[in-house]
């Protein structure tokens, strides 16, 4: 394969495949129409409903399903790629679809696990349009949500939060622990349907970034879950396969996602430091300016090179292992951590211009802030590593 630079003179460039140019080209695309919208979404809290429209209608949203199934065949590496260009142009638009690209990944992966029902997911994804939002990232091991077993499956009560995407998805992938929380109790992994009776979305998202995602959330008011749709099982209050799968998707396309806002604020800064003056030179003649920017591009480079080097290591034939959730995670916090150094480092070259809401490196600061959150968070992420090196599993057998 050939490697090529698409991206215009003055913007970071991430070196490109042959294979890697057709995803990244319809990033750009639905990038073009969420940046026209992405202004006014984060200042309304409104859904990026523009962005999704153009992601239906263009197929990123089957980006990773297999093209046996009707996908386009994206693989992670490729929907890095892809949403680290998406994400140059709104990160709003490209996290809230991260969650059903990631998802999309996990069912591709139990597909290939041999997971009887995977195969019909992957292929209403493709055909049906599906959407899958999720909210595993509120309740994560304690569940508060309930499930009672019933002679139809299971009826589930609770509250779910960050649920991104939801005015734009069909259906919730979630959890419940089964009876009363506690220390024997089990928790069922499922999918409800977002129009089924007893769900509703409570407009709860009123943040400060990323409000665009529209992360709002779920409630579940006695919702049927018929048996055959638990999809796993793990004891409450631990680390278990379902999670463990989950994770290990979801580490490389939100690390990309995160670099991929910084890219986009690092180019912003470049080209309005190329216009700008300070004093009597321009800024890109000012010596800090070179540094500054020349920051920015290592940081970049290196982040780059962690998230491409794990997907490396791991292999096209990984496993969901605690040594490659731990391998990918370190790489997502590479990104993440220098993700906010390069949007910091962005706003220091142009200064007080940086600081209006009019401009993009605003947004881009807020934003790129909540790659803090998300499961394994930076420091739990050093401690898993930590512990699976002194010799423990890192996962409940």
């Amino acid at each position: 394969m050939t490697i090529a630079q698409t991206r215009p003179t003055g913007t970071f460039p991430i070196p490109l495949r042959d294979d890697d140019a057709r995803f990244v080209d319809l990033a750009a695309g639905v990038g073009a129409v969420a940046a026209e919208h992405a202004a006014e979404h984060d200042r309304d809290g409104t859904f990026v409903t523009e962005a999704y429209a153009a992601l239906r209608d263009s197929g990123y949203l089957a980006l990773t399903v297999p093209s046996e199934l009707g996908g386009l065949g994206a693989t992670m590496r490729q929907a890095c790629y892809a949403q680290a260009e998406l994400a140059r142009y709104d990160g709003a638009t490209a996290l809230s679809v991260a969650m059903h690209t990631y998802l999309t990944l996990v069912q591709g992966y139990r597909h290939r696990m041999g997971a009887p029902d995977a195969e019909g997911v992957l292929r209403r994804i493709a055909s049906e349009g599906i959407v899958i939002a999720t909210s595993g990232g509120s309740d994560w091991l304690w569940p508060t949500t309930t499930a009672v077993a019933t002679p139809e499956g299971f009826r589930v009560s609770g509250r779910k939060a960050f649920c991104s995407q939801s005015p734009g998805a069909t259906v919730v992938a979630t959890c419940a622990v089964l009876g009363e929380p506690g220390e024997d109790a089990e928790v069922l992994h499922f999918s409800v349907p977002l129009s089924a009776p007893g769900v509703r979305i409570d407009q709860t998202w009123d943040t400060l970034g990323m409000r665009g995602t529209a992360s709002h959330d779920v409630i579940l008011e006695d919702v049927l879950v018929p048996a055959d749709k638990i999809a796993g099982r793990r004891p409450y209050g631990e680390f278990g396969g379902p999670l463990l799968a989950a994770t290990v998707h979801f580490a490389p396309v939100g690390g990309a996602t995160y670099f991929g806002i910084a890219a986009g604020a690092r180019d912003a800064a470049v080209a309005a430091a190329s216009a700008g003056n300070r004093g009597p030179l321009p800024l890109s003649a000012l010596p800090r300016t070179h540094r500054q920017v020349g920051l920015m591009d290592a940081k970049l480079r290196v982040a780059w090179w962690a998230l491409m080097g794990s997907l490396e290591e791991i292999g096209a034939d990984y496993r969901a292992t605690p040594d490659v959730l731990s391998t990918v995670m370190l790489a997502k916090r590479q990104a993440v951590t220098e993700a906010i150094e390069v949007v910091n480092l962005a706003m220091e070259v142009l200064g007080g211009r940086s600081f209006y809401r009019r401009f993009s490196l605003e947004r881009a600061y807020r934003d790129v802030r909540a790659g803090t959150y998300h499961p394994f968070t930076p420091e739990a992420t050093l401690y898993y590593a930590g512990k699976l090196a002194l010799g423990d599993p890192g996962v409940t057998e």
